[in-house]
């Protein structure tokens, strides 16, 4: 395998069970003349039904589109040619941990053009989701500034919600952002659009630095009396209120929106059983016997179940009786 990279952004890394067929010097199985030969380059060798992996490694120092590729010499021709294209960017907001997003790699990849461009990372994928229960995704929102604060806020309705949905990004912080996906109908979403509108703040005053988010709340005690027919007695009720948002000012021309994808399918899941009723061959004592039956999924999620022994039916209660004998 030969790297071309000029610019030196992209690192071809074997796996554990590539190295394993990794060689430093020539071998010819049908041969013994070549035992004796100098090696000349490493290379891997690969008999019927085996596999090398490798992993492709990005690491650009560049905010610009970058290039590469990856030759495979077969004996002394090039079978193939695989091409690397990535796209560095130095973004001072950045969403971590989502997924590739397949269908636009896809979309890209059918173009037959000279110019194939970067697949952006922006997808979630929640996959089969049972109707009513709640699904969950989590990624990192992450401000790569220095000195200045931000300040996000999700523009997401039902049945997708984001915690936090507003909130402020101090310098060189990140925080936790978690999805969550309730319908109480059968849907499909394919790459539903999200936008988060970000804008740079200044805090007033500026010298009081503090985190907040819509999750954060206060908890507190009031006096209340609580009245049972004429007696009145006084007791301490919990309060729960939220945070409110600290005073700040937009900076001017800052404001910016990121996107994200969310995609799943909804539905109800069905099992179906061949047999309500396991009867058993008669069974010496001690001895064990086994009986199968099959269980059906014929919905369109996944069937989560569990199996619970029920409790054996008890026998009628005799209510209790007292004789006398009569002498």
């Amino acid at each position: 395998l030969h790297l071309e990279d000029k610019q030196g952004m992209f690192f071809l890394k074997g796996r554990q069970s590539t190295l394993e067929i990794f060689h430093t010097e020539d071998v010819d199985e049908d041969s013994t003349e070549n035992e004796n030969k100098p090696p000349k380059k490493p290379f891997l060798l690969l008999h019927y039904g085996e596999l090398a992996e490798f992993d492709v490694i990005f690491k650009p120092t560049l905010a610009q589109r970058l290039e590469g590729k990856i030759r495979v010499l077969v004996g002394d021709i090039y079978k193939s040619q695989i091409e690397l294209v990535g796209e560095g960017h130095k973004d001072e907001f950045t969403l971590d941990g989502l997924e590739e997003d397949t269908e636009e790699r896809n979309a890209k990849s059918s173009v037959k053009e000279d110019i194939i461009d970067a697949v952006r990372v922006n997808h979630i994928q929640f996959g089969d989701c049972p109707v009513g229960k709640r699904c969950r995704r989590t990624f990192t929102i992450t401000n790569h500034s220095s000195a200045e604060v931000m300040r996000f806020e999700w523009e997401a309705d039902a049945p997708f919600q984001f915690s936090p949905k507003v909130g402020h990004l101090h310098p060189g912080c990140a925080k936790g952002i978690t999805v969550t996906l309730k319908s109480d109908v059968p849907a499909t979403f394919e790459r539903h659009l999200v936008k988060c509108k970000v804008v740079k703040i200044n805090l007033l005053p500026p010298e009081k630095v503090q985190d907040w988010d819509d999750r954060m709340c206060v908890v507190t005690c009031r006096d209340t009396t609580r009245k049972c027919l004429e007696t009145t007695w006084p007791e301490k009720e919990k309060v729960v209120e939220t945070v409110p948002e600290p005073a700040h000012t937009v900076v001017e021309q800052s404001s910016h929106e990121a996107e994200v994808y969310l995609s799943a399918l909804v539905a109800y899941s069905q099992c179906k059983l061949n047999t309500v009723v396991v009867r058993f061959k008669d069974t010496l004592p001690l001895r064990t016997r086994t009986a199968t039956f099959r269980m059906h999924n014929t919905g369109k999620t996944a069937l989560e179940y569990s199996w619970v022994k029920a409790a054996d039916r008890e026998e009628p209660v005799k209510k209790p009786y007292c004789t006398t004998l009569m002498r």
